[in-house]
């Protein structure tokens, strides 16, 4: 994959989550949020490897590998988002 895919793809991840920020707050109308960045990060995260479990049909070696973490990490993060 060269810089510029990889550059572009990192841009639209960017706007998508601009999006649903956008959309999040218009849904509140006017309320102040609480736990946001907890919130955000959390289910980037459960969605971010959920996906990648699935590409790599479950092995958590390739998993670890894609995500540039630790398999033990991986492991954890599996048992906390409860991803099947």
């Amino acid at each position: 994959m060269n810089k510029r895919h990889l550059h572009n793809g990192q841009s639209e991840i960017a706007k998508s989550v601009e999006r649903s920020l956008d959309d999040y707050f218009r849904r509140l109308d006017g309320e102040v949020p609480s736990g946001l960045y907890e919130m955000v990060i959390g289910h980037a995260e459960r969605a971010l490897i959920s996906d990648v479990m699935k590409r790599t049909e479950g092995n958590q070696t390739h998993a670890a590998a894609m995500l540039g973490m630790n398999r033990n990490t991986l492991r954890s993060k599996i048992r906390l988002y409860e991803i099947k």
